[in-house]
């Protein structure tokens, strides 16, 4: 009997054994196989401008490896055609608790925005400014805010912009913060990377807004995690201590492009450190 119970462990374990291989097997340990959008600024582009290209470089710098990418258009089929296929290891930013991949935990949070020229919604709180009647509001067709603009009946108001558009030949967003600079629209809403962004480098003094007090519509701000194939639980925890060792240093980055950065208590961090230095 004793035998037989020896014989089962060394069955289990030799079942388990197998899992660990083809789990430890599907992540190429030689380099960092990233999964990216090659024109989607300020994410990642193919000549590696983008943050998340940053990011990758930090990561592959834990590693002690190389990056090496995989190029597909982050639209539909871009989770089939790249992770799926084991052409690539890792997503660099994907929402968490999002079902087509395992999150890694988040290591920024961030939300929508409101840009607009400086000066013109001093005090602004939420998208019930009764300021916005009558004024030009660009969005994105068929994001969050969108809802919010119908209940508060400013629909006759908008610019709407494609949200699916092939990046290389338009960037809806930069064409928008542009029209808010030049005074063709008073205000934009954009997600909080992209319009942090292009505001940056926009030809006028512009305030990016993040929509953190809105009292209608769904949820305005997102955990942002690294997406990897569902299973690969070794491959997460790797990640995971990458991420506590180099909070810092991503949080740096994702502020060098202009990323409002929201804590778990929903305030900026770019504030609190600021106040911090004073």
């Amino acid at each position: 009997m004793r035998t037989a119970f020896i014989g089962a462990i060394l069955f289990l374990f030799g079942l388990s054994g197998t899992a660990f291989a083809q789990t430890s097997d599907l992540v190429d340990r030689t380099s960092l196989r990233v999964c990216a959008d090659p024109a989607n600024l300020p994410f990642s582009t193919k000549k590696k401008e983008g943050f998340e290209n940053k990011i990758a470089e930090l990561i592959a710098e834990e590693l002690g490896v190389p990056v090496r990418y995989t190029w597909f258009p982050q639209s539909v089929g871009f989770i089939r055609q790249t992770l799926d296929k084991k052409k690539c290891d890792i997503i660099i930013g994907y929402v968490s608790a999002h079902e087509l991949v395992l999150n890694s935990n988040p290591y920024y949070m961030t939300s929508y925005v409101m840009v607009h020229r400086k000066g013109e919604f001093d005090g602004f709180k939420n998208l019930d400014d009764p300021r916005l009647k009558g004024k030009k509001i660009g969005v994105i067709a068929g994001t969050p805010p969108v809802s919010i603009l119908a209940e508060n009946e400013l629909l006759d108001n908008i610019s709407s912009f494609h949200r699916m558009v092939d990046r290389r030949y338009f960037s809806p967003a930069e064409k928008m913060v542009d029209q808010i600079a030049k005074g063709e629209l008073d205000v934009g809403l954009l997600w909080g990377p992209i319009g942090g962004y292009f505001a940056k480098k926009a030809s006028a003094d512009l305030v990016v807004e993040p929509l953190l007090h809105e009292t209608k519509g769904g949820r305005m701000s997102y955990r942002i995690t690294f997406g990897m194939r569902r299973g690969e639980k070794i491959w997460k925890r790797q990640l995971n201590r990458i991420i506590r060792r180099r909070q810092d240093d991503i949080n740096k980055i994702l502020l060098d492009y202009g990323v409002p950065l929201i804590d778990e208590s929903g305030k900026l961090i770019e504030a609190k450190m600021e106040q911090k230095a004073q």
